[in-house]
This record gives C-alpha cells, structure tokens and sequence, in this order.
C-alpha cells in the first residue's frame, strides 16, 4: 500500500512518518508541504538522515492519485477543506487529521471561524474514533481531535452503562505544547509556557462541539459539558480529568467492569487500577483510564492520559487506515511507551 501525506514539515506529519515507516502493509512515497519544495526532508530535519530522503513536493492532486493509494492531510485546520474535493470525486482515499471534517458546516464555522468546505464533501466523511466508529470499507475519514480523543473514551463506556446524571459533566484537559501545532506564537513561547500553568480557551474550545456531539450519540439527554483546557510546559501528552455525578453510588468493581466490557477487544485502551501518568503513554497509541468514585459527593473522577500526537493524531490514522482496509488494528502500532 502506497501513500502520501500532505503537511509533512508539522508534527502530525512527522509523527506519521515515523509510524509508517515501520508499518508493515505500508510504504510512504510522497510527502507534501506548501514550503521547501524540492528539498529532502532530512535537510529540515537532520534525524531522518538515513532513514528517509524523500523530496518535499507541491501539492498535486492528479500526481498524487497517479502514485499512491491513499493520502493522509496533516496540515492544519482549514487546509484539507479546499483540497480534499478531486479525491473525494475520484473515490480516492482520504484521511484527514484536521478539523475541517469533524463537524456540520454551521458549527465548524462558528467555531473554527473558517469557511467550511463544501456540504457534498463533508458528508462523505466519517467520523473515526477508532474504538467506536465503523470505518471498514469506508473512503473518507475525520480523525477526532486530540483532547476529544481522551475526553470521549473516558466517557463513552458510562455513557453506555447510562450511570451518569447527563447535565454533570466537567472535563478539565491539560496538553503539551506540540498540541499547539508547530506556528510561532506568543502564547506557545518558550518564556510564557516555562515552568507556568496556563488556561486558555476557556469555553470557546474548538473541541467542545465535537466532544458534544460524539457524546450525545450515546446520550442524548446531554446539553451542554462544561470544558477547560491549559497548557503542560511538555512536549507531548494530554490529560483529561474527567468529573460527572453517578445516578446511583457504585463500587469500584462495578464501574471496572463497564469500563471492561466496553473495552474487550479493543488493543489500545488500558484500564488501570490506579489513576495513569503520562509516562505510561509517551510515543505510543494506547489510552490508559483510572477511576476513583468519591460516596461524600457522588462524583466519579475518571483520569485518561494520551500523547497527543499518536492516539491524538498520527497514530490513530494510522489505525483507522487500518480498520478502514481490513487490516490488523495494532499494524505498526505496538511501539511501547518510551517511558523515561
């Protein structure tokens, strides 16, 4: 299988990079970027020496279907939204890790203060959180945002179970700066971000809609989620914590067992018997999720941790590519943690 990626010079291209290049079914044969044109990627990136000289190119989509079977965009938000269309009309295999997708166009134009691409377009697309959509056979799909990811396989199993009171759910998520994508900015400075805590978007998050509207598949009593996000001084990782009141108290061994059920089967979400950390997820596809029931307040606190540029992004492209063509889920995934 041969493919492409569009936004290569990112950190959701490079991370695609590294992750098909070990992928066994797959063999990456164009990389895509709107500077550096005509430079090997190494020459940016002097880590890939050796191990990738690929040719950055312009983008072309008529070249692009001419070498490949399928095309990864990993350029930012509102970038695929103009492109993707020869693909979609070609029947030609799209993942697009961006938002641009994700949502119908009035909302993804009122939150993304964008344009939205075409309605014939959007509705081809499916949207793949991997461990609940079904993407086999698909052509076109959204990949979840990063903070969405962990938000909604926190949450989706109690969603299931219908344990929770559907107007109490908080959900505050703390990111690494790679999050921010690669673009200058003053709020992503080294100074800003070193050794300080920030909170930014609160309540106007572009994730907030997608999260809603993920969770409202599996409850739709859910109006609204109260949502916060803030800035790790980290490279990678994303942890939401996750607060919401139980219909009834529970124990530990029940609520594990939801967790379990939803789960069976499903390589790259971990329950763990106690609230996870970051470095149990650093350069690896898994989701791991702890839990701790609080009888004084009836508050269930459920914790889940992801890097946020491979169950975030990259890698879960790269296990909807896989699911999508019927191939092993864990291809080129089973990296461990890189732990220290």
């Amino acid at each position: 299988m041969q493919v492409s990626i569009v936004g290569i010079t990112g950190y959701s291209g490079l991370e695609l990079l590294r992750i098909l290049q070990g992928h066994p079914q797959a063999e990456v044969v164009s990389i895509h970027a709107s500077s550096s044109i005509g430079r090997p990627l190494s020459a940016l990136y002097p880590h890939l020496r050796g191990s990738c000289e690929l040719k950055i190119e312009e983008f072309n989509s008529r070249k692009i279907m001419q070498q490949s079977d399928l095309v990864f965009f990993a350029a930012p938000s509102g970038v695929a939204k103009d492109l993707v269309k020869d693909f979609v009309e070609a029947d030609f295999p799209v993942i697009d890790l961006s938002g641009d997708y994700r949502l119908p166009a009035d909302i993804y134009k009122e939150w993304y203060q964008k344009e939205a691409g075409e309605a014939a377009v959007q509705e081809c697309f499916t949207y793949g959180l991997a461990e609940f959509a079904d993407v086999a056979g698909k052509k076109f799909i959204a990949n979840p945002g990063c903070y969405a990811t962990a938000a909604e396989l926190a949450l989706i199993p109690l969603l299931q179970a219908q344990i929770l009171e559907p107007d109490s759910i908080i959900i505050d998520a703390k990111s690494g700066l790679t999050g921010a994508g690669k673009k200058p900015a003053a709020s992503s400075h080294f100074v800003q971000v070193h050794d300080n805590y920030v909170t930014y978007k609160l309540n106007r998050h572009q994730h907030i809609p997608e999260i809603l509207q993920e969770l409202q598949l599996f409850d739709d009593r859910i109006q609204q989620i109260q949502f916060s996000t803030s800035l790790l001084p980290l490279n990678r990782g994303i942890v939401a914590t996750v607060y919401s009141r139980l219909k009834k108290p529970l124990s530990a061994a029940e609520i594990s067992s939801i967790y379990r059920r939803s789960y069976n089967g499903k390589p790259f979400v971990r329950l763990q018997a106690s609230l996870p950390s970051l470095h149990q997820v650093i350069g690896s596809n898994y989701t791991d999720i702890g839990f701790d029931y609080n009888p004084a307040t009836n508050v269930l606190t459920v914790v889940a941790v992801i890097d946020n540029l491979v169950k975030g992004a990259a890698g879960q492209a790269v296990q909807n590519m896989n699911l999508m063509l019927g191939w092993d889920e864990r291809a080129g995934l089973l990296s461990q943690p890189a732990y220290v």
